[in-house]
């Protein structure tokens, strides 16, 4: 006979402990607690719904035309003006006219007639009226060939005249020369010149305009000094002629050199008086003093 397996033996109970600590109670609030809000009676709120639903729906507020009140004060800031205007001159025209002051002069200063030649006043004088010197014989207030000096080989054209294209042939660009030269109204060219020592030559010229409506002598004159101060030219500006106003006399900081022939130095004169312009050439193949050009500048503008 097989032997049955033996019952397993219950598990002890535990024993007792102690009893747990009772959970902490919450806190209750120090005062009472708040009022809850009262709710609107439930026939109150089904009135306004069906009032809500029954209201017709408001009208729209018409749009105002803009501008209106601004045409309306246009208007009548308008018809006032008008009507002062119109006001004023009715006003105006019913005053009896206003006198006018009397004349500062009460007669001319000149006579009506020509006056008899025993009684017509004498002209001026050439300290008085430099126009009358320059409107001779424009060679004679050309400077004299000092003593000891020998005629220019390149003499002007005709007796000390020079014609407006042997004058512009003197400069780089001649046909440019000639077309403003006698564009500016160019009246005639007086010229002298003299060669003293071995290789010194002098040019004096004397540019005459007739300047009825520009001051053309002014403006060459002006327009000869812009462009000495370049290196190709003088290289500097030049000293300002004392008595001249706007003369300036140039030594020019370089000779002009060309293979197979002695350095050409050179200096120059520029000034402005009335309607002349004045020009002065001195070259040499030595270095040229300021004194010598400035003397000439200025004996020449004395002549003026």
């Amino acid at each position: 006979m097989s032997t049955p397996p033996p019952t397993p033996a219950e598990p002890p109970e535990p024993a007792a402990g102690p009893d747990p600590a009772p959970e902490p109670a919450q806190a209750l609030p120090a005062g009472p607690p708040p009022p809850l809000p009262p709710e609107a009676p439930l026939a109150a709120q089904t009135v306004a719904q069906t009032v809500a639903q029954t209201a017709p729906p408001a009208r729209e507020r018409p749009r105002r035309r803009r501008g209106r009140t601004a045409l309306l004060l246009a208007c009548a800031a308008l018809l006032g003006a008008v009507g002062g205007l119109a006001g004023g001159y009715t006003v105006q025209a019913d005053r009896a006219p206003t006198p006018l002051p009397p004349l500062s002069q009460a007669k001319l200063s000149y006579p009506q007639k020509p006056l008899p030649e025993d009684e017509a006043p004498e002209p001026l004088t050439a300290e008085e009226d430099r126009r009358v010197r320059t409107d001779g014989d424009l060679r004679k207030l050309l400077l004299d060939r000092p003593k000891g000096t020998r005629e220019l080989e390149l003499s002007p054209d005709i007796d000390g005249w020079l014609s407006p294209s042997a004058y512009a042939r003197e400069f780089e660009n001649p046909g440019y020369m000639f077309t403003y030269l006698t564009g500016g109204d160019l009246r005639r060219v007086a010229s002298t010149g003299w060669e003293q020592g071995r290789y010194r030559t002098v040019s004096v010229s004397l540019v005459q305009f007739r300047e009825e409506k520009n001051r053309f002598a002014l403006e060459y004159a002006q327009g000869q000094q812009d462009y000495m101060s370049y290196e190709d030219h003088a290289g500097n500006d030049g000293t300002a002629l004392e008595g001249s106003g706007n003369g300036r006399y140039y030594v020019f900081d370089e000779p002009h050199r060309e293979s197979g022939y002695l350095p050409m130095y050179r200096a120059r004169a520029i000034a402005q008086r009335g309607d002349i312009m004045m020009d002065i050439w001195i070259y040499d193949t030595k270095p040229i003093a300021k004194r010598d050009i400035r003397s000439l500048a200025e004996r020449q503008l004395e002549r003026l």
